[in-house]
């Protein structure tokens, strides 16, 4: 078991291209982050994977139809997260990094555990799908609160000079988990069941994968490293109050659902949509749409550090600028010409073209959100107002657009994307320079 001792130091006096300090703090980060990988392997395996058990929960003749109700679904579950961002941000805050870590993944876990072994429809009827419900109201939560907790500990054990270089890294583990869903996909697909038993028991595999590896991560958190912020706040903390310093960073609180919105759409659709997009309305094969998708993926995990250490060189506002702009002159026309083209590897090209443009708010935005906060509700304040802004602007991608598609109006979607980049763009504009505002080390 890999264990990072919780007594070590992260020295902001540190050389911060150390080798040895470099591997201390990157292995701190994806232990902290780990989490991530299977919330989001668990999030895609959902997406995935509806394509094979969306008929054994939603009967339906029309293929779209039945795609919409378990999208559906994924999207009010996402109604969750706020309310687990404030449950583990809290007790994050109050109590420790470490202990707000390791019960989000345990709540994962049987999240996970319980869509694997779900009866269907055609076994229990109106239950199955409330069943699914629920199970997916426990991931929500659970969801709610690892976002919030893991960027907040990513930021508190990052050496200072370097902050964008490992939020890349962290960055890499939630489309890791994605990539870790699609690899399963593909083993499934080509090396272990047929379609049609993919379609009868087939789906249930990647869920029970998914809790398996939550319980794991469990066992890898206990031993986690408090962060040192935390342990110099405490004090201050227990004074002051949660609830006082979040009522006095409201307007902070707000500022980051807008600067959000854009880009969680952007994300929700390079993602749990673009499959669906692929297949449905492009009209490529299952097969064909898998490996796309994994090597848009693949590029997009190897950009985030990248991206990510060019952030500590020019800040973090010029690159989410790019973003703002870029997202808004060319999503339009990408997704336009994507659902117009027939060709495999022109589809993968405009897909990775995407990936161009998302890429500077992916691999910066979460480090920004922590360096706006307090360390005695970084926790809440990074994750409460991501989830707002997720529920409404990222986990309702899937039914926005499928909607509009059903009523034949695709291009609609389109647009909907393109506005919610433009508005974040607006409070991209005034973004302070947090190389000389940074909250990082202010207590309350």
């Amino acid at each position: 078991m890999v264990e990072v001792t919780r007594d070590y130091h992260f020295s902001p006096a540190a050389d911060p291209y150390d080798r040895a300090d470099v591997r201390r703090r990157t292995k701190a980060i994806l232990i902290g982050s780990v989490g991530n990988l299977i919330e989001w392997y668990d999030v895609y395996a959902y997406s995935a994977f509806a394509l094979y058990f969306g008929g054994a929960f939603f009967p339906s003749a029309n293929l779209v139809a039945q795609q919409l109700a378990a999208a559906s679904l994924f999207a009010a579950a996402f109604l969750m997260r706020p309310i687990g961002s404030l449950l583990f941000g809290y007790l994050a805050d109050r109590y420790g990094r470490r202990m707000a870590l390791t019960f989000s993944i345990l709540l994962m876990c049987f999240g996970s555990l319980l869509i694997a072994v779900a009866p269907t429809y055609s076994t229990i009827g109106i239950g199955a799908p409330i069943l699914l419900a629920f199970a997916r109201i426990l991931q929500g939560l659970s969801q709610g609160g690892e976002y919030g907790t893991s960027a907040t500990y990513l930021a508190e054990v990052s050496h200072p000079a370097r902050r964008g270089f490992y939020s890349g890294i962290w960055y890499t583990t939630l489309i890791g988990g994605q990539l870790a869903a699609i690899i399963v996909l593909l083993i499934l697909q080509k090396l272990v069941l047929t379609p049609e038993q993919l379609y009868a028991f087939g789906w249930r595999i990647p869920f029970f994968i998914g809790a398996a590896l939550a319980l794991y991560c469990f066992f890898m958190r206990r031993d986690l490293h408090e962060t040192d912020l935390f342990k110099k706040s405490q004090a201050l903390a227990e004074k002051v109050g949660t609830w006082t310093t979040l009522r006095r960073n409201w307007k902070t609180i707000l500022y980051v659902i807008g600067f959000t919105a854009g880009g969680t759409s952007a994300f929700y659709t390079y993602t749990t949509y673009m499959q669906k997009f692929v297949k449905l309305s492009v009209g490529l094969t299952e097969d064909e749409t898998t490996l796309i998708i994994f090597g848009s993926s693949t590029l997009a995990v190897a950009l985030q550090p990248l991206y990510g250490a060019l952030s500590d060189k020019i800040g973090r506002k010029p690159m989410l600028l790019a973003f703002g702009i870029m997202g808004t002159l060319f999503t339009y026309p990408l997704l336009t010409t994507l659902q117009t083209t027939k060709s495999p590897l022109v589809a993968f090209l405009l897909i990775c073209a995407g990936w161009g443009i998302i890429t500077p708010y992916t691999s910066t935005a979460v480090i920004v959100k922590a360096e706006l906060f307090p360390t005695s509700i970084r926790a809440i304040g990074v994750g409460f107002p991501y989830a707002i802004a997720a529920a409404v602007f990222g986990g309702t991608i899937d039914s926005v657009a499928l909607s509009f598609k059903n009523q034949g109006h695709e291009e609609w979607f389109f647009l909907y994307a393109t506005a919610c980049i433009f508005m974040s763009l607006i409070f991209y504009c005034f973004l302070p320079d947090l190389k000389k505002k940074s909250r990082m080390d202010e207590a309350v």
